[in-house]
């Protein structure tokens, strides 16, 4: 199985993986969102070690049970070779109704095939007012091509 664009990247590749790595993220979709990954795909997120796509599957039907609304927005940091890194927002509530906006930065190592075989998360999470939130559009899905980037809104 094959994911292009493959390693090694570029800035317009890298840049187009990550937003395909959003738009899969955005669709809430675990199944899809897990074949980006290889099959022993090691993760780490927050406090969180696991392996494998099932694994991977697991974790994100338990998260997106968690985080209603989800909506995420992901921008490309840096780029070498076969790894990709990452900076993103992504907002949500939780069962109380208390909107959440999570800060994060990721790290991603890819095999030749496009496959994503390591991915490293931190993220850290600040309740906000519904009037605070920036993410609008329809959900699940990808972000509209109109609505800017993490690079043109501020913190």
């Amino acid at each position: 199985m094959s994911r292009p664009p493959l390693p090694p990247f570029n800035r317009e590749t890298a840049a187009q993986k990550a937003r395909m790595a959003e738009d899969a993220w955005n669709s809430r979709d675990p199944v899809r969102v897990s074949l980006a990954y290889t099959e022993d795909s090691r993760w780490r997120n927050r406090s969180e070690f696991f392996q494998g796509r099932e694994a991977i599957a697991e974790f994100l039907i338990r998260k997106w049970t968690k985080e209603h609304d989800y909506r995420l927005i992901k921008d490309l940091w840096a780029f070498d070779q076969n790894r990709i890194a990452v900076r993103f927002q992504y907002e949500w509530y939780d069962d109380s109704g208390q909107w959440h906006r999570s800060y994060g930065n990721e790290q991603w190592e890819f095999d030749e095939h496009g496959l994503m075989r390591r991915r490293e998360a931190s993220i850290n999470d600040i309740a906000i007012k519904e009037s605070e939130r920036r993410f609008h559009w329809p959900a699940p899905g990808p972000r509209p091509a109109d609505v800017a980037g993490l690079s043109e809104n501020p913190l």
